[in-house]
């Protein structure tokens, strides 16, 4: 055989690479970009991946993702021809306004009505915009909150008022961490600190249960949201976002609980041990007030909408109703699966006809149900030594955790949400 009759040698096969197609990657770019803008929303990770592999779907893409509560990894394509994008992200804050503009620009981009390219530019508009509510408006919701969730917690007419007075504080020393850098990651025990102790002192010399009104000013710090959202994802087999959450939800209850104990001790050692108060039985109407309170309250510090109110006030008023009806025959376990169950589908339904999130009235009706409190005093139980009263307290925060997830779980399956696909509500 002549040199110039030999076989070329043997090499890798040569792959024809396509073409990019430039609307692939315009979608390619809003898929992430809606990722990024729900996770920020606080999306839970069960939800956000189905949102992105049906937006995927219906943009003709074959995309594959794995979130976490810091993170969302996303690929595109198959096989060889497969790219990764990881996104690191940051921790999330609640405004279901945003949330409801930013799926109704989901479901404009999925049924076509909008470009994938302004629908990218549509979601960053959204993140830049200023919230609704500023920082007076804030600080009256945190007040009322804490008033409201004093009543909750059986307090008096003087812990009412206290709780109003330190929830407000509460809002001004969050607005002013706000502005310096890495106060944030200390906020849960630096607020708790300084609340416990403000409590403590004014309730030596006011004469009222000081523990009632530092928790209901406190209570919005408590991770029960979190904690319910990490069952929810564990029930849903999503292991690594629930268990990291879950975790996470427990080290800022270890912090709040810390704080409110550091508080209290410095307080004592300067004054002496406090003498008991019990607060004095408010009439069965402040609970109805209560009731009216809260929801306003949740719809500023959830960022919602102000015609969302009466939808909120409805959902949480039935829910509330039920748990507080069924408990006593049933136990609190079995009373919050019901309240839960009755919160969901209600949302749901609701969610079908005006085409919104079902979260805009479920979430803050959860705040009502949510066993963020009977958790923290377990903590604090164990702080002070009592051991076998806070793992009891921890576990029955489990069990009534778990009894709303299966109440939520239950009510999404038998009204199922209708996606990316519904009507937008303009």
């Amino acid at each position: 055989m002549r040199r110039h009759d030999r076989p070329p040698p043997a090499g890798p096969p040569r792959v024809n690479t396509p073409t990019p197609d430039p609307r692939d990657d315009a979608a390619i770019e809003f898929v992430l970009e809606l990722g990024r803008s729900l996770h920020a929303l606080g999306y839970p990770s069960h939800w956000l991946e189905e949102a992105l592999t049906e937006s995927a779907q219906q943009l003709g893409l074959t995309g594959q993702f794995f979130v976490t509560p810091t993170s969302i990894f996303a690929a595109f394509g198959e096989g060889r021809a497969q790219h990764t994008h990881l996104l690191r992200l940051e921790g999330s804050d609640q405004q279901l306004e945003r949330l409801t503009r930013v799926l109704a620009c989901a479901r404009e981009v999925v049924a076509h009505e909008r470009t994938p390219a302004s629908g990218t530019a549509r979601l960053r508009e959204l993140a830049a915009a200023r919230p609704r509510y500023g920082a007076t408006a804030t600080a009256a919701a945190f007040a009322l909150s804490g008033a409201a969730a004093c009543r909750f917690l059986g307090g008096g007419l003087r812990e009412v008022g206290a709780a109003a007075v330190l929830g407000a504080l509460f809002a001004f020393g969050s607005a002013l961490a706000a502005r310096r850098a890495g106060l944030g990651r200390v906020l849960p025990a630096l607020a708790s600190f300084v609340i416990s102790a403000i409590a403590a002192w004014a309730g030596r010399l006011l004469g009222f249960n000081d523990a009632v009104s530092a928790l209901a000013a406190l209570l919005i710090l408590l991770p029960g949201l979190s904690i319910t959202a990490a069952m929810a994802e564990l029930s849903s087999q999503h292991l690594v976002s629930g268990t990291s959450r879950i975790l996470g939800a427990f080290t800022q209850m270890l912090a709040v609980a810390f704080g409110v104990a550091m508080g209290a001790r410095v307080i004592e050692m300067a004054m002496g041990v406090p003498i008991a108060v019990t607060p004095a039985p408010l009439p069965l109407w402040t609970e109805a007030v209560a009731l009216l309170v809260a929801p306003l309250s949740f719809t500023v510090l959830m960022r919602a909408a102000p015609a969302d109110y009466p939808w909120i006030l409805g959902v949480g008023t039935a829910a509330h109703v039920v748990g507080r009806l069924v408990a006593p025959p049933l136990g609190a376990e079995l009373a919050a699966f019901l309240a839960a169950l009755t919160a969901g589908l209600l949302s749901h339904l609701i969610a079908r006809v005006r085409f919104t999130p079902a979260a805009v009235t479920l979430v803050p009706s959860l705040l009502l149900l949510v066993p963020g409190s009977i958790g923290f005093r377990g903590l604090t139980m164990m702080i002070d030594r009592d051991i076998m009263s806070g793992v009891e307290g921890a576990f029955r925060m489990l069990l009534i955790a778990s009894a709303l997830v299966a109440g939520i779980l239950l009510a999404s399956a038998l009204v199922p949400s209708s996606g990316l696909r519904g009507r937008a509500r303009h």
